[in-house]
């Protein structure tokens, strides 16, 4: 059983954008947040159906696909969504599960950059973002005193760009480690969202943040990465932190 907390996503009452429309589209287990220049939940509703269709049948044919903890066989007969979550955790050593919120999300943004000069895509913490302008994403780390205090500011020359937080103490995705919130940047969602698991995983107390972070720095495709345990904080690369108040 697990024993993180539960949180309702009211932090997505904090996401806003001049410009852009925010609106919910949720199947199954797929619950997005997206930005955009105008409502595109029919169409986004439809990426996402045609996405987890594939995905499911995927493990339907390979049960194991779904529980694996270590990465799963190169499979160039699988669809695109699988194949991007196989490729992400080959890369940083996790089960492919790991990847499938960036990955989703990902894909949604990608294909919906044709309807809107710029998007961001939430799922469950893990975020696709296609900017024009600079844009500053809010850190939520559990009970550490860090949580909501600080925040990433996200350049545009990075952009597409995936940012994606994997957390010991809050929701409800697989954790092996200790931290309140390990955080990495990628051009990859999908890389990015493997990483932050295989990243928080590394993290069993502030002394082992300086370790997790020197690990994430050796991964080829990782901008930048970020650790919280409690009051400490470390980070290594393209990030730029900015007090929220």
């Amino acid at each position: 059983m697990s024993t993180k907390a539960f949180e309702p996503r009211t932090y997505r009452t904090r996401m806003a954008r001049a410009g852009l429309v925010g609106f919910r589209v949720v199947v199954k287990e797929t619950d997005l947040w997206v930005l955009a220049a105008r409502d595109l939940s029919a169409e986004v509703r439809e990426i996402v159906i045609q996405e987890r269709q594939q995905l499911e049948a995927y493990i339907a044919a390979h049960p194991g696909f779904l529980t694996a903890l270590a990465p799963w066989p190169g499979d160039p007969f699988a669809p695109a969504v699988v194949r991007e979550m196989i490729e992400a955790a080959a890369a940083t050593g996790v089960g492919p599960m790991a990847a499938v919120a960036g990955t989703l999300a990902a894909r949604v943004g990608r294909q919906l950059a044709t309807l809107s000069p710029e998007v961001i895509v939430e799922n469950g913490g893990d975020i696709f973002l296609a900017i024009q302008q600079p844009a500053t994403v809010a850190l939520f780390a559990g009970h550490s005193p860090l949580s909501h205090r600080v925040g990433l500011n996200l350049d545009p020359s990075l952009s597409p760009l995936g940012v994606c937080t994997s957390s010991a103490s809050v929701g409800h995705s697989l954790s092996l480690g200790r931290a309140d919130a390990a955080c990495v940047l990628s051009p990859s969602a999908a890389l990015a969202d493997a990483a932050a698991t295989a990243l928080g995983n590394r993290v069993q107390g502030p002394d082992t943040i300086a370790p997790a972070l020197a690990w994430a720095a050796s991964l080829p495709g990782i901008l930048g990465a970020l650790v919280i345990v409690g009051e400490k904080l470390g980070a290594w690369g393209r990030v730029e932190l900015t007090p929220l108040t």
